[in-house]
């Protein structure tokens, strides 16, 4: 008896010790560090400072520091810089409406659509509206050159978040530079595009834009839940708007912004551990993987 009850005690003590446990918080739901945090090294502006209403103004509001844009019946609303840019870090806080948004996009994002109408290039952080129960699917994605022509082609990755985007502000980024497009998410990486050829890469000034509109032909599961305005207005809310970079107007030595400690841009060991985690984790559609795609136009997807 005694024998076994020793061997219980010793069973019950190395259980206890080598239980796994994470670091992180809410039990390892949450990214390792990225030891990096590039939204602190940019300085927060107010809205006005850097941003004009450009469609939809009955449907904006400025209160303090808080850009709020809604959609209806009757519109939706969107802005854009005052400037454009060859490169920088563009971030800004969302919060987005809870419950049903079928159809309803949200969108943050870099283009020269004005300037380039047909031909422009695009770089988009998009959050998808979802239905009761189900989560935002937060979709970046680049178009280089001719997007809108009748010859689109997307370069998505998508992504389910870590955390409820409806309870609280949340930061969303883009760094681009002449090299790389990094998308990052509350200083966590979650994709990096590199420039593999100027074919595939955007180089002409952009500028920055956000917007709430009806996308229901294809927002929501393909199509297939529609904004319905029984549930509106739908509400996006934007705060601490952060825009650093060479202007298309700075001298031509003007030092583009980095996501890393490296002035030469490209990530750290960490922060691709990070990355890595969320792409693992929380990716749930890359154009490269997807075996329905002719990847002949999306050359950057071979190596």
């Amino acid at each position: 008896m005694v024998f076994l009850y020793l061997r219980l005690v010793i069973f019950v003590f190395t259980s206890i010790v080598y239980v796994p446990c994470s670091s992180n918080a809410a039990g390892g739901n949450w990214p390792p560090s990225p030891g990096y945090w590039p939204s602190s090294k940019v300085r927060s502006m107010r809205f006005y400072q850097a941003y004009r209403n450009l469609w939809g103004p009955s449907h904006q509001r400025v209160d303090n520091s808080a850009l709020t844009i809604w959609l209806d019946s009757t519109s939706g609303s969107g802005f854009k810089s005052m400037r454009p840019f060859r490169s920088g870090y563009f971030g800004t806080s969302i919060k987005l409406q809870p419950g049903y948004t079928a159809g309803v996009i949200t969108a943050f994002y870099l283009s020269n659509s004005e300037a380039h109408p047909g031909f422009h290039d695009e770089v988009d952080i998009e959050f998808l509206g979802t239905t009761f129960g189900k989560p935002y699917t937060l979709q970046t994605n680049v178009y280089i050159r001719g997007s809108g022509d009748g010859t689109i082609i997307g370069r998505e990755m998508k992504f389910h978040l870590w955390f409820d985007p409806t309870k609280n502000f949340h930061h969303y980024a883009i760094l681009w530079s002449v090299k790389e497009l990094i998308f990052l998410v509350d200083d966590i990486p979650i994709r990096r595009y590199p420039r593999k050829s100027a074919a595939t890469f955007p180089l002409r000034p952009m500028w920055v834009y956000g917007s709430i509109w009806d996308a229901s032909s294809w927002a929501t599961e393909d199509g297939k839940y529609k904004a319905n305005y029984q549930y509106q207005p739908f509400v996006g809310t934007f705060t601490n708007f952060k825009a650093y970079g060479c202007s298309a107007y700075s001298p031509r030595w003007c030092r583009p912004a980095s996501a890393s400690p490296y002035r030469s841009g490209g990530l750290t060991s960490r922060q691709y551990m990070a990355m890595h985690w969320v792409q693992s984790r929380y990716m749930v559609y890359d154009y490269c993987k997807d075996n329905k795609r002719d990847h002949s136009k999306t050359p950057e997807c071979w190596g």
